[in-house]
């Protein structure tokens, strides 16, 4: 069987589960997640088994120490994955809520119901908690899914994928589900995208190259995930120690993810005073650092000259693009040119400064005295997460059950005509 026909043929599947998985009540899709949970910690040998064989791989294809961390499993992660696994169940199921109802002068009732989407692709990278994640979030909504992960977590994800449709099976899951493609040709994105008799949305997560690739070639709705190129301004009237430990918690706490830092900007005013502070608690946590001319004056050789491709690099590791502007509209013009519209945050005692920065910077969050790394769907109350949509439409910021759920209308009358 080809690439092609083996991936339709996973769509009729995923399409014929969304069918079953639409019958299924609350109480029956929990006690199912809560199999997969168990299933995952019953093949916890086997998935680090297969997690051994995807490190290796990295490391003999030169992968960065950051990008291993972000793959590498162990039995507390795994854990962890089933821990989000049992947080998923525990939380509110979107479908099925009347989102709203009113009544028209001619009698006719209606009301605005809560749906699944139905089947979801979801392409990502590197990362194999995203296929729990993704699987998860997904069934909780009552939505097949079919992943393409990337081939460095091949491996890893088969392994995941496997022990959640088996643990599920036991207490009901409908068959194909959840499924993974097997293989990481660049034919399989194709195909996906344009299976539009099957898939109703489409997911990528990765490097900007990727997701063109899908939106370029997709027949469905796509909801991107683009990179996370994060700000900290730190504005004249910023708090010095605060400033410092947001910038190195955003920066450090662990830089290989999306909402980590990238660029820091700082106000001119306050720059030779507080700028060599923040840069030496920086490099003590291991810090490359790239400046503009502003920044390598003050910080001398503790800065390298940056270059015009450092503000719209996504580093995800221990290197920071840092830039001195004149003021918070220079920040707010700044970030909203170079950044990905992702999640960026000014730290400022400032109230009407904060306020004028999170009302003109187009990122899906903007925060005020508190480190990017809380750009997260957990961190947000809402459990596990697909991921952070950079998109407006329909999904924006950390994407969670209600952002995996259409809706629909039901009209009840009493035999009015038009």
């Amino acid at each position: 069987m080809d690439i092609k026909t083996e991936i339709h043929q996973m769509g009729a599947q995923a399409l014929t589960a969304a069918r079953a998985l639409n019958n299924l009540d609350t109480d029956t899709k929990n006690a199912i997640l809560l199999a997969m949970a168990d299933g995952l910690l019953a093949n916890t040998s086997a998935i680090l088994d297969a997690n051994a064989k995807d490190i290796q791989a990295a490391g003999e294809n030169g992968l960065t120490d950051a990008m291993i961390d972000r793959l590498r499993l162990d039995e507390k992660r795994v854990e962890s994955i089933a821990d989000g696994i049992r947080q998923v169940a525990a939380l509110p199921d979107p479908v099925g809520q009347i989102m709203d109802e009113w009544e028209r002068p001619n009698g006719l009732k209606i009301q605005q119901k809560r749906v699944p989407i139905g089947v979801i692709g979801i392409i990502y990278e590197s990362r194999p908690n995203v296929t729990s994640d993704a699987a998860v979030l997904c069934f909780k909504t009552g939505n097949a899914t079919i992943l393409r992960g990337g081939k460095e977590a091949i491996h890893s994800n088969r392994a995941i994928a496997d022990a959640l449709q088996s643990g599920g099976a036991s207490a009901g899951l409908p068959p194909h589900s959840i499924q993974l493609i097997p293989f990481t040709d660049r034919e399989s994105v194709q195909h996906m995208a344009e299976m539009d008799q099957y898939l109703d949305l489409i997911i990528p997560r990765g490097g900007a190259g990727l997701i063109e690739a899908v939106v370029s070639m997709a027949r469905m709705p796509v909801i991107k995930h683009y990179d996370g190129i994060c700000h900290v301004f730190i504005d004249k009237a910023a708090d010095p120690q605060m400033a410092i430990e947001i910038t190195v918690n955003s920066k450090t706490q662990k830089p290989s993810v999306c909402n980590a830092l990238e660029t820091l900007l700082v106000h001119r005013e306050i720059a030779k005073e507080m700028l060599p502070n923040i840069a030496a608690a920086l490099i003590e946590k291991g810090v490359e650092l790239r400046g503009d001319e502003a920044t390598c004056v003050i910080l001398g050789d503790k800065a390298k000259p940056a270059t015009d491709a450092d503000w719209t690099t996504e580093y995800l590791d221990l290197i920071l693009a840092v830039k001195i502007v004149d003021d918070v509209d220079a920040a707010i013009t700044h970030i909203n040119h170079y950044g990905s519209h992702h999640t960026d945050c000014i730290v400022t005692a400032d109230d009407g400064a904060a306020e004028r920065f999170q009302a003109q910077i187009d990122s899906a969050a903007v925060f005020h005295n508190t480190s990017t790394r809380f750009a997260d769907g957990e961190e947000f109350g809402f459990g596990a997460e697909i991921g952070i949509s950079t998109d407006k439409l329909h999904a924006r910021g950390p994407m969670a059950l209600r952002e995996l759920t259409s809706y629909k209308y039901l009209v009840k009358g009493t035999g009015q005509l038009k």
